[in-house]
């Protein structure tokens, strides 16, 4: 070896080790900065903490829908357990979409995992995580299928706003900007109708068991839109930049979640059904605003009309955010049959959490 190729592989040892030990360099002072706060037993804001307990509860109430969801028409394994699924109403939601089992069990599973993680990050910033089982109370369905355990949500009286369908359809209107926009399906706004087969009198006429799927449809986007809009009105008061990392993770699946299944309720079959006279529209002739095929979020005015307009989740404020919330699904009959004792904790979860302020 002449001395040119010496200095060479001399130069490549070098420069081989200098990498090496910026690597680690660079790596441990990496693993310094970013230590999560949680593991480091940092203790979180007053604030923080009130939109973390809120935002655990109300997951855990989606999980638990979601949860009766799957368990008649989901898939039912080892990551969503619980039911054997009703054929009858699992082939009524496959008219809408053959994949709706999957969609129906993923978002459980997606749920449910927020459920868990925001408990388990409250526990290790050494805050009490939230419980919800003493309010386990209300009754399963009867349909085949059902397990027969205690739930947190009603999924058997539901009245469905199906005004988010044409609030993100419009050019010109935004509820943060006090606008009411019209109803999809007007019917599913004015009565109480079942989600989930009630019992397996429920199976039949098959006109009456397609309408239960298509309520089901349209309240999946329901629920989903509102927690789009949720983590996004939250974010904004949140102090420390974890939890806000936080917010802005899980926020943008429930975004995922909506556009499924908005897409998906476009496919309901328009029909009456001959129990009750509900009545779903062919939305393919209901104008620009309905129009099924129209899911990306049309530009609309947004802080101010007059700045130009703008694609954005709509609403974003963040005043009264969490009990907003709480009062959106509790007329949508989403508790009909809960205690007293579980509105007055909901309320002060929420209140606690739209109390918050960034500092």
């Amino acid at each position: 070896m002449n001395e040119s190729s010496e200095h060479r592989t001399s130069r490549r040892a070098f420069l081989a080790k200098g990498a090496a030990a910026g690597a680690l360099t660079l790596g441990a002072g990496r693993l310094l900065i970013e230590t999560p706060a949680a593991l480091a037993g940092q203790a979180l804001p007053a604030g923080d903490a009130a939109i973390l307990k809120f935002l655990a509860a109300a997951e855990l109430l989606e999980a638990d829908l979601w949860k009766q969801y799957n368990e008649l028409g989901g898939v039912q394994d080892g990551e969503v357990a619980g039911g054997s699924g009703n054929r009858a109403y699992t082939k009524a939601l496959a008219v809408i979409d053959k994949d709706m089992h999957q969609y129906i069990h993923d978002n459980a599973d997606d749920e449910q995992s927020h459920a868990n993680f925001i408990n388990s990050y409250l526990q290790a910033r050494g805050e009490q995580p939230i419980d919800l089982d003493p309010f386990r109370t209300l009754p399963s369905s009867e349909a085949t299928g059902a397990a027969q355990i205690g739930r947190l949500t009603n999924l058997m009286e539901l009245t469905v706003d199906t005004s988010y369908w044409s609030r993100y359809r419009s050019d010109s209107k935004n509820p943060d900007l006090g606008d009411t926009l019209p109803q999809a399906v007007p019917g599913l706004a004015s009565g109480k109708f079942p989600a989930i087969p009630r019992s397996d009198d429920d199976l039949r006429p098959r006109k009456h068991l397609q309408a239960i799927a298509n309520t089901a449809a349209f309240h999946f986007g329901m629920i989903e839109q509102g927690g789009s809009s949720l983590y996004a009105g939250l974010a904004q008061r949140a102090t420390d930049p974890e939890v806000l990392r936080i917010l802005l993770s899980i926020g943008p699946t429930e975004v995922m979640h909506f556009q499924t299944w908005q897409d998906k309720a476009g496919n309901a079959p328009a029909l009456t059904d001959p129990t009750n006279g509900l009545v779903f529209p062919d939305l393919n002739g209901g104008g620009e605003d309905v129009k099924p095929n129209r899911i990306m979020p049309e530009p609309t005015v947004f802080l101010d009309r007059k700045l130009a307009i703008c694609s954005i989740l709509r609403p974003t404020e963040t005043v009264g955010a969490a009990l907003g919330a709480v009062k959106g699904l509790a007329a949508s009959g989403l508790f009909t049959g809960q205690s007293q004792e579980f509105f007055s904790a909901a309320t002060a979860l929420a209140k606690a959490a739209d109390a918050a302020t960034r500092s």
